[in-house]
């Protein structure tokens, strides 16, 4: 269950943290055994990647639109919207899809489970999931997990630039149809992040000290729990394997509170481990 090796001039990526908003929900949603008028407030992340020796960026979700009709995701200078390859969807929830439009390059990347969605998507289908709004025609490239082979403890995954620096990790059906995640390499030497989108909500999930809620009158985060679960695991398994991965979730409240203020926002970079 180990990842693979460097190699000699081994290629990898600088993660840089942003933030579009940020979510409210009840914790009974996420988390069993919760009290009823319990509620979390989480960031929701995004994270820029930029290959160390590509000239390619790559952004992994695009946040909450803070105006749904116009607003364009916020990215400091003096990198441009323009100037992003590739903008790459966790999943189609709203809070994780923003607004490609200023991303004019860019090609877009989304899960091939989702794609039934998007062909029966809102305004199509007035009652669609999604909205269709979010794949530009010509420039949306679906990412099919079916042949990709294994890496670590997960049995799908797309070396993406081929040189072992960024992989996209198939993260099942669990949460929503498409999810997928991220590994990438930050170091020439052996260390990575795993960017887990929304395979978890809270911290606890992933320790194994929390369980999924499945409530009546609140519903459950994810559309399956048994395969959520087994891809929780999963990630459970590649930290306790992998010391030098470091993971971080979309809505990771911990993780935002102890580097807000810190470099691990973008033009600074998440330090490697």
């Amino acid at each position: 269950m180990s990842l693979p090796l460097p190699g000699a001039n081994q290629a990898y990526c600088d993660v840089s943290a942003l933030i579009a908003g940020s979510v409210d929900v009840p914790l009974g949603w996420i988390l069993d055994g919760a009290k009823e008028d319990e509620r979390a407030e989480a960031p929701a992340l995004f994270f820029l990647i930029r290959h160390s020796s590509r000239q390619e960026t790559f952004l992994f979700d695009l946040g909450i639109r803070k105006d749904w009709q116009n607003l364009r995701p916020r990215t400091s200078r003096p990198l441009k919207p323009s100037d992003i390859t590739y903008i790459c969807y966790s999943h189609l929830h709203f809070d994780h899809t923003g607004d490609h439009r200023p991303f004019t390059n860019a090609t877009v990347l989304v899960g091939e489970r989702a794609r039934p969605l998007l062909e029966d998507g809102y305004p199509k289908n007035p009652d669609g999931v999604v909205s269709t709004e979010v794949a530009p025609e010509g420039r949306t490239r679906f990412l099919d997990p079916a042949s990709w082979p294994p890496i670590g403890p997960f049995p799908h995954a797309l070396d993406f630039y081929g040189d072992g620096s960024l992989y996209v990790v198939d993260a099942g059906s669990g949460h929503f149809p498409g999810h997928v995640n991220l590994l990438a390499r930050t170091s020439p030497d052996g260390g990575w992040i795993y960017l887990a989108g929304d395979s978890a909500h809270h911290w606890s999930l992933i320790t194994g000290e929390g369980k999924i809620a499945k409530t009546t009158h609140l519903g459950c985060a994810h559309i399956d729990v048994p395969a959520a679960e087994e891809h929780i695991r999963r990630i459970r398994e590649l930290m306790e394997r992998n010391p030098r991965v470091r993971v971080v979730l979309a809505h990771d409240e911990p993780w935002y509170r102890a580097n807000k203020d810190g470099p691990a926002f973008w033009p600074g970079k998440i330090e490697s481990l």
